[in-house]
C-alpha cells in the first residue's frame, strides 16, 4: 500500500534535512574538530530522525527523487558518525588534554567539598591517634600494626613482585575510585563514607608511623604515587557527591532530569581519574617501595603534583560553545 505525502509534511521536515546537511558539511571540512559537543549530539539525533523520514518517503512513489537525495545525505552522515568511532582514542586524548581541565574547573566547588571532608577526617584521626595510640589499631589492622611495631615498612614485599603487584594495585585503586563514584547513588552518603574511611586511614597511619620513628620512610613511600592517587580519590568522591547532590536537590529541574544532568557531569569528572590512577599504580608498584634515595622519591612526588596542577589549571584556549 502506497502513501502520498503532503507538501505540508515535506515542508515541516525540510529544515531538519537542511540542518543535517549543514552539520555534515562542517564535519567534512573540519573532521569534527569545529563541532561542539552539543552539535555532535545534534548530528546523531538528526541522523536517527532523518532515517525515519527516509522510511516514510520511500512509501510514496512520487517522492522517489527526494528519497534518493535524503538517502545520499544519510550515507554521508553514517560515514561521519561511524567512522569517527575509529578515532575514539584520539577524541579521548583531546578531551583529557583540553576538555577535562574545563570539566574539573566547572566542578571545583564540589571537589573542594570532597577535599575538606577527607582533610578534616585525616586531621581528626591524627589527633585521636596522638591522644590514644590504640585508636589506630582497628583502622589499620593487625598486619600493618605488627609491621610498625617491628619498625618495618609493610611495603617491602612489593618490590620482588612488582609487575604482579602493579596490576593488583591498579585494580584496587580503580575499585576504590569506582566505589567513591558509585557511592553517589546512595544520595552521596556512600561517597562521604569512602572519603571518611580514606581520611581515617591516612591520619592514623601517619601518626602511628611518626610515633614509631618511621615518618620519613612512610612519606617517602607515599609521596611518588600519593601525589596522584590521593587527588584521584578526592575527585572520585567529588563525582559521587555531585551525583548525590543532584538526587537530593533537583532545584528547578524535574527529579529525573536533575539526576540525568548530575550523572553526566559526575561521569565526566571521574573520567579524569583513570590516567591519574594508571600512573600512580605504576609508581606504587615499581618506584615507591624501591631502594631509591628518599630525596629522589620526594622530588618525583613534587614533580607529579606539579604536573597535575599544570594539567588542571594551565591557561586554555577558548572552548567552542556548547
Amino acid at each position: 500500500m502506497h502513501t502520498v505525502l503532503s507538501n505540508r509534511w515535506i515542508q515541516k521536515r525540510t529544515p531538519h534535512w537542511e540542518r543535517l546537511t549543514a552539520l555534515v558539511a562542517e564535519a567534512d571540512r573540519s573532521q569534527l574538530r569545529n563541532l561542539s559537543r552539543s552539535e555532535l549530539q545534534e548530528l546523531a539525533l538528526l541522523y536517527r530522525q532523518v532515517a525515519s523520514d527516509l522510511s516514510t518517503l520511500r512509501q510514496d512513489p512520487t517522492s522517489a527523487a527526494l528519497a534518493a537525495q535524503v538517502n545520499h545525505l544519510l550515507a554521508r552522515a553514517h560515514h561521519i558518525i561511524y567512522s569517527s568511532r575509529k578515532s575514539s582514542w584520539r577524541i579521548f586524548f583531546l578531551f583529557l588534554r583540553d576538555g577535562y581541565p574545563r570539566v574539573f574547573r566547572q566542578q571545583i566547588g564540589v571537589v573542594f567539598a570532597a577535599l575538606m571532608v577527607m582533610l578534616v577526617t585525616t586531621l581528626l584521626a591524627a589527633a585521636f591517634t596522638l591522644a590514644n595510640p590504640k585508636f589506630a589499631g582497628p583502622i589499620l589492622g593487625p598486619g600493618v600494626m605488627s609491621s610498625i611495631e617491628r619498625h618495618e615498612m609493610w611495603t617491602q614485599s612489593i618490590v620482588s613482585v612488582a609487575p604482579q603487584a602493579t596490576g593488583r594495585i591498579m585494580t584496587n585503586n580503580l575499585s576504590v575510585s569506582f566505589s567513591a563514584f558509585a557511592g553517589g547513588l546512595l544520595f552521596g552518603f556512600g561517597s562521604l563514607y569512602i572519603l571518611f574511611l580514606n581520611g581515617l586511614m591516612l591520619g592514623a597511619v601517619s601518626v602511628a608511623c611518626q610515633q614509631a620513628g618511621m615518618g620519613i620512610p612512610l612519606w617517602s613511600f607515599i609521596a611518588p604515587h600519593g601525589s596522584l592517587e590521593l587527588p584521584a580519590i578526592v575527585v572520585a568522591g567529588a563525582s559521587g557527591l555531585r551525583l548525590g547532590y543532584g538526587m537530593l536537590f533537583p532545584g528547578i529541574y524535574r527529579w529525573k532530569d536533575s539526576v540525568e544532568k548530575a550523572g553526566t557531569e559526575a561521569v565526566r569528572l571521574v573520567s579524569g581519574t583513570i590516567p591519574m590512577l594508571f600512573v600512580a599504580g605504576c609508581l606504587e608498584g615499581f618506584f615507591s617501595p624501591s631502594a631509591a634515595p628518599e630525596a629522589l622519591k620526594f622530588s618525583v612526588g613534587a614533580g607529579m603534583f606539579l604536573l597535575l596542577n599544570l594539567w588542571l589549571f594551565r591557561p586554555l584556549a577558548k572552548a567552542t560553545s556548547e
